[in-house]
């Protein structure tokens, strides 16, 4: 490279050279070919002669005033603070950039918007970037009550240094991160880390000079033993079976250092004395007295499994509906009674509600202490104080309260008589009244404060002691949590709509549920029942208080479940206006692009051209109709119109119909994309040949009436003539040629055109101009005729003019309709989508050069990167291929492919065409690679070709300055020491695009030091680019980690932690593996950064929340459902959230971070094991409780893989639910629902773990309900008391519990997708999905997946035994064997299904009650619905589920496994007794809490043994606890008898009887067969009694083996084996029971063909003949990838 130094001028003497660059100082030297940088050379090259590089190197590099170290003056500021404290040296390499390009992008954008000098832009830039950096660390400091060192050492320094002293803090930060490893998830500590050491920095500072430390000093001395606190506490969760309360996770260990004690350790500071290390700190915190042994790892909060943490974290909530409930009871009861009650003494009883209120409230102080006892070792004193305070406080009041409305009764009884004597002397003041009103001012307060909410949010981070106590009393003090105020008008928006809802949802459960159930219910108090059909255990129960619980306790769990239902519509119908307001929806079909076409330019122009200047004026561009910046918009279009071919979305004539013509030079000339032009020409040749009149003015007025026709006319005029001009070579021809068009032009100026010219021969002419323009497009240069008719000019000019021939013959040609332009669904949808964002409220895109720069960072663990040929030929059971496979789901892309690929596709190339319709790394890598290609065209526009020589190195430069992108393969190492292609396709992707780079984490094997022949496992994070010369890869950074950091939280969060180090910018979007992007939406990237520095409210954004497009829901049926429920939460669903309710938080991906705020606060996720499971909604949590803002915007999308087959659904589902398990335990989740204003938790708790809740209340209602009606057929209390006339005809019942069917059927998914279709495609099309949804069954899958969330939320908060469930990505046809269904759903659906499907036939054969109600009839419905999907929904959506053939081969497979027996290394898919053994690990692993609760739960099951016995024939209607006991006899032997004569029993005595065996089985056989014949004859027995014993029976005997199993520790030794026998028999009768009506369905041939329509129905749609492909019938005649 040319050197830049100058040269020599003689004959003068030589001159002093010119000062160095300031990036001399930093120039690596490497190989030219082969430089191992990232994106700044730092050498010669011309993008480091930028002048804002060039001043944020001088920044870095300038050295003044610091002390030399070891004698030797360092470069930069960087390798300074490297050699003062021993930071690597690619820790220091990779940060000096990461400032850099900081610095660079900060100070352009200061430079050009405010028009600064350079010193003064320089100031301010590192100004910014200081506050940035050090916001979270000045509020620890003021929380900490100690003085900021950063404030401290700025005080004494002059101005002039001041920046230098900033920078040197800023790098100083970044190297403590960029070298913390997995402690950067403990942003505190971090805090605490560069306060001891920005203090070490002051005292360098102060001498002269220094010693130099070893490279990885800091590693070694800091970071290490922090590590490996964080390992041994890790180790201790034991793979998430741990209780929580048992380990230490990221959180307590961080909150160690806000805790008193640390505040006390740092006080000393001022005391001149040293900080001891971080490590110390915890050591200190973390174990008592330094004794190993008492370890209190719980800092603050304990995670304690128990449902009371709802109650906990939402007490308010749960108070507000518990007094409601209450108050409307005692009013429904006063309304239902007599006309002369009260009003006094009505009102006198509503006031005991706030009795209820302290005594919920001292339930609130008893949970505090008892779910916070493990952390009290570890605890303040003044935290322990509260809590013991507030519990003597409101024991106190629930006392008071007592006596006090003791005195304001008339007739007091019991307790109240011995209170109202207690209090007599004060029976005349109105006690109770004051006591109240005494209670409550501290409420009286939180309504005053959260009305004013700057003022809470200045008390709460207030340091006045005053202030400090009263905050202490209303809440625990933490750091984190204080200051999450919103704007007056924000708050007023959410109040608004949840004094709307709850009005609602009170008045309903009033008017519906409450008052029509008090009369029936005081009927039943004093029917008086003589006749009780069961032994009574307990004989006194009056009032019929039974009946009473029965009945009330259904409704009142729909009274607390209802409230999300009346969320669910309220929020839809508020959201789908909230949308309808942001323009969503506006273009929804190419007709009405059509109709909007000419105006969006100038929203063009609007979105993207940025104003000149700071005081350009705004732009009216709605107002506006006139087309602006049409060279601009070409260009952009025509750029999304190629993309969208090189998809193979569209093909060439599409392409062509679609494109855009650049600007004519012709003022009167518009072109259009010939698809708004499409079959104008015919028209208008028609109204020509079909107009019989002379007058050009009305001509004119029929073809002005289609504006589209009157361009096309234009357009087809002047390309004509330009097109004859080509062909003309004689002067003459083109002098008549000129004639002609002065002609025209005359005539239409003097409006007699229709005069001088005849139109009936128009469409003659047309005729023969097609036949021109043929003859010019054909392709034979060697035919004779061609050459004959084409002169030689055309030959020179032709390659110019095929465009125009082209568009002119398609101009001419094409009749089809515009609305039928593009063909392809998915380019229709991108292309409106795209149209109606331009006409939406997005932020005005800034110069490039000003933009806020990003990187993008995708996780890649072991996921498909490029699907390999062998995978694309490999073929499933049936003889399907998945090249076959996509070749008919996609048959309009293949046959695009195939025309782009000339017919000729090499195999290379079908492999990326199948993998960029997969969900795998190339994918994403493609879409996301969009933003650079974006960025370069956005470049292109701004720079003009007349730019200088700095302006061309700086649109080359740019789009690497803007842009990063890095994928964090974890285990790149492994997959290239292993030789897997995917490390190969990896490769290719890093030399197919230089800007991606691939951080991965090495492990390498290296001796130890100081002992010879031994080595020791040492871990460096890793950074790669691709060297296109070499064709390898080139290593940029390696980092040294203190160990391996995915051993210590979740994988995922791991992986991204160790790589975000070399991500770049002020903004990162986090992207999955399953995503997509396109360029249209890459090129709004600049828009939607700017929503930053916007306020949102009272609040800049943390997190821009993007929507996602779904791009796999045309796969299958179930593909689609899950696609239209994703796709409504993502867009109405998050678009509420955000604004009015302000409670969107991170649910995955797209969304963009502001880096600097996350990187300072702990990250883009947590990662601590199990209890952070669902990863990125806590980075939301994090970023909530630390002052952020979430927000969501309608105008970007970015795509997006859902699974698609029934089993990985599931999986998903599990795994969000065990997520949401974990969630209600966090911290995270108790603080917000504590700290939140009332309405904004009510917001929360509906849009997180209480969606989850109540869809679980949703199935205990339907149990409730059942046991209830058990109870009441069992005890005969039904037929004496419900067949009463007050009561019979009385139908409350069933109304209320309507309202659970709600959320049963999945009607509370559906309605959110009916508005967002609707919305965004109309209602008509939104009405017809609904239906064809129901026909393909979508309530049964949604009721399917209602008891998986059930299932996994309950079992997870009970006990535990979350985990990460990989999905799979892949493309679903293969058949799942009935043995793998039975597996994944027999716990969580099979065997819940049976137990309801027993209780609804015991109803059905006792039951007495309204068989004439069309609302019982439904319910019951219901119930049989729930049931049914809950047994079959996994077979009827399971492709090939009613086959013959399989159906034979799946019973015979299911018969071999469930015959295997287990042992060690034995698989669960394999054996019945390893899955049975897995199954309970949950249960293994329970504390002894959750141990008797599942004996308590299990109980239940006994319960129809008992009340079935009294109803057999045999029984006689006897009472008699006999009766009960002779029944547990014949339970025994039934148990027993067969054991005794087992095989194994004698074989394990060293028996071989087979003789005496048979025999002894035939004995007994005759003697049971003799005991049944007396029954019958004798004693009464029935064939009704033998079918009834078994219902009777088959629970008793569940109910065994779920006791066992909870008794597994005791019973192992002793009977465990019966125990596992029993189970192992359960099992083949509950796989026989669901088998049979499959087996019996597969038998009709016309099941088969009707399951796989409605499987398959969305691909039929598209020309996918599934039954065809399932038979393995492929069609020869379909293209094969060698075909042509």
């Amino acid at each position: 490279m040319a050197s830049t130094s100058g040269t020599k001028r003689p004959p003068r003497p030589p001159p002093r050279p010119p000062p160095q660059p300031p990036f001399v100082r930093l120039m690596w030297g490497k190989d030219p070919w082969n430089e191992d940088y990232n994106i700044l050379p730092f050498d010669e090259s011309p993008i480091m002669n930028l002048p804002e590089i060039k001043v944020a190197v001088d920044a870095v590099c300038k050295m003044e005033n610091l002390p030399s170290i070891g004698g030797v003056v360092e470069r930069d500021i960087f390798n300074w603070l490297s050699s003062v404290f021993g930071f690597q040296k690619g820790n220091t390499a990779n940060q000096r950039e990461h400032l850099i390009l900081l610095l660079v992008n900060i100070y352009t954008r200061k430079k050009d918007l405010v028009d600064y000098d350079q010193v003064f832009a320089t100031t301010r830039t590192i100004k910014q970037l200081k506050d940035e950096f050090f916001r979270n660390y000045e509020l620890w400091c003021k929380y900490m009550h100690i003085s900021s060192h950063v404030r401290n050492h700025e005080r004494f320094a002059e101005e002039e240094k001041q920046p230098q002293l900033h920078l040197i803090y800023v790098a100083l930060y970044l190297l403590i991160w960029g070298e913390a490893s997995n402690v950067r998830f403990m942003p505190e500590c971090i805090c605490y880390i560069f306060h001891k050491m920005a203090n070490d920095v002051h005292q360098v500072l102060s001498s002269t000079d220094t010693i130099r430390k070893p490279a990885d000093s800091f590693l070694t001395t800091v970071i290490t033993p922090i590590y490996k606190i964080l390992l041994e506490e890790a180790e201790k969760n034991k793979e998430g079976k741990a209780s929580h309360s048992r380990w230490g996770n990221y959180d307590d260990l961080n909150e160690c250092f806000w805790s008193r004690k640390c505040c006390v350790v740092l006080r000393k500071e001022k005391e001149r004395t040293p900080l001891p290390p971080a490590d110390q700190i915890l050591n200190q915190l973390i174990v008592e007295n330094g004794c190993i042994v008492r370890r209190k790892p719980k800092v603050n909060f304990v995670e304690v499994r128990t449902f009371w943490q709802l109650y906990r974290s939402f007490n308010r909530m749960w108070i507000f509906f518990i007094m409601a409930l209450q108050a409307m009871i005692i009013l429904a009861w006063a309304q239902s009674g007599s006309s002369s009650g009260n009003n006094e003494d009505v009102l006198r009883k509503v006031l005991s509600i706030f009795i209820t209120y302290a005594i919920l409230n001292f339930l609130q102080a008893i949970l505090n202490i008892v779910l916070s006892i493990h952390s009290w070792r570890s605890s303040e004193l003044t935290q322990i104080l509260r809590y013991l305070v507030k519990l003597v406080v409101e024991a106190i009041w629930v006392v008071v309260l007592l006596v006090g409305y003791s005195t304001s009764l008339k007739i007091p009884t019991g307790l109240m008589k011995f209170l109202n004597r207690w209090a007599s002397d004060l029976r005349d003041q109105p006690l109770y009244t004051y006591l109240v009103l005494l209670y409550l001012i501290p409420d009286a307060l939180a309504i005053i404060l959260f009305l004013l909410q700057p003022l809470r949010e200045k008390m709460e981070l207030s340091d006045w002691r005053i202030i400090n106590i009263v905050m202490w009393w209303a809440q625990p003090k933490t750091y984190v949590g204080r200051g999450m105020h919103v704007g007056t008008f924000a708050l007023l928006r959410y109040t608004i709509f949840w004094i709307l809802v709850l009005s609602i949802k009170l008045a309903f459960s009033y008017y519906v549920e409450i008052l029509p159930l008090v009369r029936p219910t005081k009927a039943i108090m004093k029917i008086n029942v003589e006749e009780y059909l069961l032994h009574k255990f307990v004989p006194n129960l009056k009032h019929n208080m039974g009946v009473v619980i029965a009945i009330w306790v259904p409704i009142v769990l729909v009274y607390f479940m209802d409230v999300q239902i009346w969320y669910a519509v309220f929020s839809t119908l508020l959201g789908g206006a909230l949308g309808a307001f942001r323009h969503l929806g506006e273009i929804r079909t190419i007709r009405m692009l059509q109709s909007r076409f000419e105006s969006m330019s100038s929203a063009f122009d609007r979105c993207f051209v940025p104003p000149s200047g700071p005081g350009a004026k705004k732009k009216h561009w709605r107002t506006s109709k006139e087309p602006k910046n049409m060279e601009k918009f070409s260009l952009m279009w025509n750029e999304f119109i190629h993309s969208m071919r090189m998809e193979d979305l569209i093909s060439n004539r599409d392409r062509d119909l679609l494109l855009l013509p650049f600007p004519s030079s012709y003022e009167s000339r518009a072109q259009w994309p010939l698809f708004l032009l499409a079959s104008k020409i015919p028209a208008a040749l028609n109204m020509a040949k079909e107009f019989k009149g002379k007058d050009d003015v009305e001509l004119k007025k029929i073809i002005r009436s289609d504006k589209y026709v009157r361009s096309a006319i234009i357009d087809c005029y002047y390309t004509l003539m330009d097109l004859m001009y080509c062909l003309l070579a004689d002067d003459d021809d083109i002098k008549i040629l000129e004639e002609i068009k002065d002609v025209v032009t005359e005539s239409l100026e003097k409006k007699n055109f229709l005069q001088i010219f005849n139109m009936s021969g128009m469409p003659l002419l047309a005729v023969k101009v097609d036949k021109l323009l043929k003859i010019l497009m054909a392709d034979d240069g060697d035919d004779y005729t061609f050459k004959a008719q084409i002169t030689i000019a055309l030959q020179d000019l032709m390659e110019c003019m095929i465009l125009d021939v082209n568009r002119l013959h398609l101009l001419l040609t094409v009749k089809e309709s515009a609305t039928d332009v593009p063909r392809n669904s998915e380019a229709r949808r991108r292309i409106t989508f795209f149209a109606n964002s331009l006409f939406m409220n997005m932020r005005t895109a800034p110069k490039v050069s000003n933009m806020r720069s990003f990187s993008v960072l995708t996780p890649h663990y072991k996921e498909d990167v490029l699907y390999s040929s062998k995978e694309l030929k490999k073929e499933n059971e049936d003889g399907v291929s998945t090249l076959f496979y996509l070749q008919t789901i996609y048959p309009d892309e293949w046959t695009n492919f195939q025309e782009r690929m000339n017919n000729n596709p090499d195999e290379e190339d079908i492999r990326k065409w199948v993998s960029y319709r997969g969900q795998t790394l190339s994918r994403s890598v493609r879409g996301m690679m969009y933003y650079k290609k974006a960025l370069e065209l956005q470049c292109s526009m701004e720079f003009t070709p007349i730019s200088d020589e700095e302006d061309r190195i700086r649109e080359q430069a740019l789009p690497d300055l803007k842009f990063t992108y890095v994928i964090s393969c974890q285990i790149y190492g492994t997959l290239k020491s292993s030789n897997d292609s995917r490390q190969k396709d990896i490769l290719n992707l890093m030399l197919m695009y230089p800007s991606l780079r691939v951080a991965y984490i090495d492990e390498v094997d290296e001796p130890v030091k100081e002992t010879e022949g031994k080595t020791q496992k040492v871990y460096y994070s890793v950074l790669l680019k691709g060297d296109r010369i070499n064709f390898c890869e080139r290593e940029i950074y390696r980092i040294k980690l203190p160990g391996p950091p995915t051993k210590i939280g979740e994988g995922k969060p791991e992986n991204q932690n160790h790589a975000i180090v070399f991500t770049r910018g002020e903004a990162l979007q986090t992207i999955d593996m399953n995503q997509d992007n396109y360029f249209e939406e890459a090129f709004k990237m600049r828009n939607v950064l700017e929503e930053f520095p916007h306020s949102h409210g009272s609040q800049k954004p943390t997190i821009l929340g993007l929507r996602e497009h779904v791009f796999t829901g045309s796969v299958s049926s179930l593909a689609w459902f899950m696609s239209n429920q994703e796709t409504s939460f993502v867009t109405i669903g998050q678009r509420f959230l955000a604004s009015p309710l302000r409670v969107r938080f991170h649910y995955g991906h797209p969304d963009i971070f502001d880096r600097i705020f996350h990187i300072t606060r702990g990250g883009i996720s947590k990662a601590s094991k199990t209890i952070n499971l669902s990863e990125d909604i806590f980075a939301g949590f994090n970023s909530t409780l630390r002052g952020g803002n979430v927000t969501h915007h309608d105008y970007m999308q970015v795509g997006k893989g859902r699974d698609v087959g029934m089993n990985q659904i599931s999986l998903f589902e599990a795994k969000v639910a065990n997520g949401n398990g974990e969630q209600t335990l966090s911290r995270d989740v108790y603080r917000l629902g504590c700290r939140f204003d009332f309405f904004r938790m009510l917001s929360f708790y509906c849009t997180t773990v209480g969606f989850y809740f109540n869809s679980m209340v949703t199935v205990l209602i339907v149990y409730v309900f059942l046991y209830g009606r058990l109870y009441m057929v069992m005890s005969g209390l039904e037929k004496q008391i419900l067949e009463n006339p007050t009561i019979k005809q009385n139908k409350d019942l069933e109304a209320a519990l309507a309202t659970q069917s709600v959320i049963q059927m999945g009607m509370l998914l559906v309605l959110p997708m009916l508005m967002e279709i609707g919305l965004e495609k109309g209602f008509r099309t939104a009405l017809g999905d609904f239906i064809i949804m129901q026909l393909q069954l979508a309530s049964l899958f949604f009721t399917f997946q209602l008891g998986t969330k059930a299932h996994y939320f309950g079992r997870t908060i009970l006990h535990g035994g979350s985990k990460y469930r990989a999905t799979g990505r892949g493309f679903v046809v293969v058949h799942a064997k009935f043995a793998d269904n039975y597996r994944l759903y027999s716990r969580s659906h099979f065997v819940k299904a049976m137990e309801l499907g027993l209780l609804l036939v015991i109803y059905e054969v006792y039951g007495q009650s309204y068989r004439n109600s069309s609302l019982y009839l439904f319910i019951t419905f219901s119930m049989w619905f729930l049931v049914g999907s809950w047994l079959f929904a996994p077979f009827i959506f399971n492709p090939s589920g009613f086959e013959w053939q399989k159906t034979v081969d799946d019973w015979t497979d299911w018969k071999r496994w469930l015959g295997v027996r287990g042992g060690v290394g034995i698989q669960p898919e394999k054996s019945w007794e390893s899955w049975w053994d897995e199954e309970q690990d949950h249960l293994r692993n329970t504390s002894i809490r959750g141990r008797v609760l599942e004996i308590l739960l299990a109980l239940r099951f006994f319960i129809y043994q008992y009340g079935i016995v009294y109803h057999l024939d045999i029984a006689h209607h006897s009472k008699s606890l006999l009766v009960y006991a002779i029944s547990w006899c014949a339970v025994l032997v039934i148990l027993i008898v067969p054991k005794m004569v087992s095989v194994r029993r004698l074989q394990m005595f060293g028996m071989d009887l087979q003789l005496p065996l048979r025999m002894l089985k035939g004995l007994l056989f005759l003697f049971f067969l003799i005991i049944l014949v007396l029954l019958f004859k004798l004693c009464g027995l029935t064939v009704s009694d033998l079918f009834a014993s078994v219902l009777a029976f088959m629970p008793t005997g569940w109910a065994f083996i779920l006791i066992g199993q909870a008794c597994r520790p005791l019973l192992q030794k002793l009977i465990w084996e019966p125990v596992k026998e029993l189970a192992r028999a359960y099992d083949f009768i509950t796989g026989l029971l669901i088998f049979t009506p499959i087996a019996i369905l597969s038998w009709l041939p016309s099941v088969s063909e009707f399951q796989t329509r409605i499987l398959f129905n969305q691909a039929f749609s598209r020309g996918l003949h599934i039954s065809m492909i399932l038979a393995g019938k492929k069609d020869r005649a379909s293209p094969s990838p060698s075909s042509n």
